[in-house]
């Protein structure tokens, strides 16, 4: 599914086209795309008729819509899912295939918001937002951390919880509540920029280590940002249906047996919950295996006492 920097490029455009429009009239046509609004598609597209968009908002992979009007605080919130588009289009413009939601606007511009997903796993729903948040955001979402390119991302508050917990680097890298917008690809990019391994306790990182991870992990995410994030079929694009570029640059990711760019290592692939992972087997080495044997000790249960 998309990442930050995906996810990022589809907001500045929505920025752009849908920002301050007011919305005339909203078409379901398929109710699996709006699944999450509990009202059902009738009650969305009609809570959603003439309220004015406010500035497109984004946290780690989720995009919302605030409203900058009188009526309730509700935003509209955005998942993408592994397949799904938002995409700004011409109003004549022949409908896509896999056409979910249709948003028109009370203007002349010509464009409507059109919400396109093959796969249906992505949605569109409408949730009251945190009270006194200034961005509107979604109670829905209020559980997901600030992403590390976020200026109030709290550096301390991540080391501190990355100590805490008892589990490897790239499942807590993968944690949105702990830090939010990085999935599998950039994962492991910045863990291979940081010659990390996958599979290292989160308790063995020092605070400079870490704070060089984080480094590493936004300057992958801006670079990608820079030419539009990665796409590796046509499902990922932008709101111009135009695709990203930075699948090009990767050093890691999708990678196997191909030579390391730093050494010359052949890459390696594992399988890792349901993905892979893609590393050096000499930049990043596995943890020792008493480290790991120390891990799953600290994971396990305490033996239950016995009372006489």
């Amino acid at each position: 599914m998309p990442e930050l920097p995906e996810v990022e490029v589809v907001r500045r455009g929505l920025e752009r086209w849908v920002s301050g429009r007011t919305v005339a009239e909203v078409q379901v046509l398929h109710p699996r795309a709006v699944r999450r609004h509990l009202g059902g598609a009738e009650d969305f597209a009609a809570r959603l008729r003439g309220r004015r968009a406010g500035t497109v908002r984004r946290r780690g992979k989720y995009l919302w819509l605030p409203f900058q009007d009188d009526a309730p605080a509700e935003s509209v919130l955005a998942h993408l899912g592994m397949s799904g588009q938002l995409l700004v289009q011409p109003a004549e413009a022949p409908d896509e295939k896999h056409l979910r939601i249709r948003v028109r606007f009370a203007d002349e511009a010509g464009t409507e918001l059109r919400f396109v997903d093959q796969r249906t796993f992505g949605g569109l729903s409408l949730h009251d937002t945190v009270p006194g948040d200034p961005e509107g955001l979604p109670d829905a979402i209020a559980h997901i951390a600030r992403d590390p390119l976020d200026p109030a991302f709290d550096e301390a508050a991540f080391h501190t919880a990355l100590r805490r917990r008892r589990t490897t680097i790239k499942r807590a890298l993968l944690d949105q509540s702990l830090i939010s917008g990085v999935g599998n690809i950039y994962a492991d990019e910045a863990l291979w920029r940081a010659r990390l391994h996958y599979d290292r306790p989160t308790a063995t990182l020092t605070r400079p280590r870490a704070a060089e991870l984080l480094d590493h992990v936004r300057e992958v995410m801006t670079a990608a940002l820079a030419v539009g994030g990665t796409s590796f079929d046509s499902l990922y694009v932008n709101v111009n249906g135009e695709s990203g570029y930075f699948e090009r640059s990767l050093d890691a990711y999708g990678r196997e047996d191909e030579p390391c760019r730093r050494c010359g290592t052949a890459m390696r692939r594992r399988p890792w919950m349901n993905r892979s992972s893609y590393f050096c087997p000499r930049c990043q080495r596995p943890p020792r295996p008493a480290a790991a044997a120390g891990r799953e000790a600290a994971a396990s249960p305490l033996p239950a006492r016995v009372v006489s």
